[in-house]
């Protein structure tokens, strides 16, 4: 007699991860960019020199919005979050590559996205001048229940189509949003800068931003990563506004 398997049991998250793969980026990559345009080869020395003594010209490119010499870097992150981050993610496609793990190719895993007890849960005011407060123990509870229970139901279709033999890329379609995937994500400091200017908020910020909490969430990762690459960049960046040269 054949013992029946076990149904997959979901798993519920309310965190994401971000993990910096790979990465050509430093604060001398803006500088010899920056200083091909008069010096020529001799720009070729900005490549062994010691960055901090020219935090002013990168101030200066920031502050003037000289945008190019931010490019001359890359980032590579693996990150895992909720499918619609990822479908907002993709909103910005210049200078950014992705590629994501494929439900037609393989099985998903029934990992789903739970709001924590710190997610603010109601919205007042109307489009474009709204603000987000903290919900009630009730409504944390309502909306953790529901989510998981239309989660399970969602994944226990999904299995019971491909146990009859259903394609991937077919049963996937009674998937939410609210289940987690994971892509690579490359860009440079320029590109990283125009996302976190619309992906974050932050008091040094001059042009406000409203972003989903959730991609915020992402974005903060990103930024911590590129921070520590990128220091004086990334202190320049504040100074002028965190608007993208």
């Amino acid at each position: 007699m054949t013992d029946t398997p076990e149904p997959t049991k979901a798993h519920f998250r309310s965190d994401v991860t971000v993990d910096l793969v790979k990465s050509a980026a430093a604060d001398s990559d803006v500088l010899f960019a920056a200083r091909v345009s008069t010096a020529g080869e001799q720009s070729l020395e900005e490549v062994r020199k010691d960055p901090e003594r020219s935090k002013g010209l990168i101030n200066y490119l920031m502050r003037d919005r000289h945008g190019s010499p931010f490019e001359h870097n890359s980032m590579t992150f693996f990150i895992s979050a909720p499918i619609f981050v990822f479908r907002e993610f993709m909103r910005h496609r210049v200078g950014w590559s992705y590629n994501e793990e494929s439900g037609r190719y393989r099985e998903l895993e029934p990992v789903f996205y739970v709001p924590g007890e710190s997610r603010k849960l109601i919205q007042q005011g109307r489009p474009g001048k709204y603000e987000f407060v903290e919900g009630t123990p009730e409504q944390h509870a309502l909306t953790t229940r529901a989510m998981e229970d239309s989660y399970r139901q969602a994944y226990d279709a999904y299995q019971e189509m491909l146990a009859a033999g259903v394609a991937r890329e077919v049963a996937r379609a009674v998937l939410p949003v609210g289940l987690f995937s994971t892509m690579y994500a490359t860009c440079n400091a320029r590109s990283l800068m125009h996302f976190l200017g619309l992906r974050t908020q932050h008091e040094m910020a001059k042009v406000p931003s409203f972003p989903q909490r959730e991609i915020e969430m992402v974005g903060e990762q990103m930024e911590q990563h590129w921070r520590t690459l990128m220091p004086l960049t990334h202190a320049a960046f504040n100074k002028n506004g965190r608007v993208a040269p």
